[in-house]
């Protein structure tokens, strides 16, 4: 069985390409190492991968659709991962063109190359974001996702609407997985925990918007792979399917600092911030679809999963800053 795994120089990418060549599966992996953020942190990730002789690593962009098309020629894929997108909601204000390329001409051409090969399953990347305005909680797959209050939402949304229209037309098997903010080690600089860590560390304030009134459903990296797996898995599901990977709690902003405190041994200075456009104050996952016909329990609190990250923090944050 082989599976191609897009944004394998990625932290989601990375980290399932690793649980798959450690149970001996073939992956071939795709990135462009682009430079949203330090173009270090993927090489590093990518040479761990490398490593694994199951593993081929191809350098390429997914808007060059005779590439994959090639790529499709020469490889059988039973199964195909697209965690390759450009990421980042308030990045998505100024640099809107960016999100057109990589999130909606990129992933029409893995629908493409997969319904043209007769790819068995096709999971992709979707986000908490499409829930957008949506007030009611927990959020759950059947809630309306029409209101996405930021591009980088609204791609995602865009994303799902092309699965269903491609399951529909071709009979092409789709799973989305709407990832709920996501954090461990091998983790992204651009992320509230990495910034919140590295200005601790520094002594420097830490913004902290809606003036600390935020929740998130932090999920651990390890929780969210083996949702991944189950997504790849999973038998007897719908020809298109959509589900939360979350961790199923929603933790208080500040109480995630606070364990960032504990686990570096030293006090945060809150920078207290109105809300910033294109965030929201609240998000909390619905597991329980999840739960049902992917089997996915995650297993992880945040009194557990922020100090692995910490822990891995120490050692290599300053090489990638």
């Amino acid at each position: 069985m082989k599976t191609l795994i897009t944004g394998t120089a990625g932290f989601i990418g990375f980290n399932l390409a690793k649980r798959l060549l450690a149970d001996g599966r073939e992956i071939v992996g795709f990135d462009n190492f682009n430079n949203y953020y330090n173009v270090r942190l993927k090489e590093a990730r990518h040479a761990q991968l490398e490593q694994y002789p199951n593993y081929r690593g191809i350098r390429g962009d997914l808007c060059d659709l005779p590439l994959l098309q090639d790529l499709f020629q020469q490889e059988s894929f039973d199964t195909v991962v697209n965690l390759a997108a450009q990421a980042g909601v308030r990045y998505s204000i100024e640099h809107p063109f960016t999100y057109l390329k990589s999130n909606l001409e990129g992933f029409l051409n893995i629908l493409e190359v997969c319904r043209h090969h007769e790819v068995k399953r096709l999971v992709y990347a979707s986000s908490s974001s499409v829930y957008g305005t949506n007030t009611k909680m927990p959020f759950a797959e059947t809630d309306v996702t029409d209101t996405p209050i930021s591009l980088y939402g609204a791609t995602k949304k865009a994303n799902e609407l092309m699965a269903h229209a491609y399951s529909h037309l071709y009979k092409l098997p789709t799973v989305g997985l709407r990832f709920f903010t996501v954090y461990g080690p091998w983790g992204r600089p651009d992320m509230a925990m990495w910034m919140f860590a590295k200005n601790i560390l520094a002594g420097k304030p830490i913004p902290v918007f809606n003036h600390g009134d935020m929740f998130r459903d932090f999920t651990y990296i390890d929780d969210i792979v083996s949702g991944i797996v189950g997504a790849m898995t999973a038998p007897e599901l719908e020809c298109c399917e959509v589900f939360n990977l979350g961790n199923n709690r929603s933790e208080k902003l500040l109480d995630m600092i606070g364990e960032i405190e504990k686990a570096l041994g030293r006090k945060a200075q809150l920078q207290l911030l109105p809300m910033q456009a294109g965030d929201v104050p609240a998000t909390s996952a619905d597991g329980e679809k999840a739960h049902a016909k992917l089997g996915f329990v995650p297993t992880t609190p945040i009194s557990i999963g922020v100090p692995r990250f910490i822990e891995w923090f120490k050692q290599y944050h300053a090489e990638f800053d």
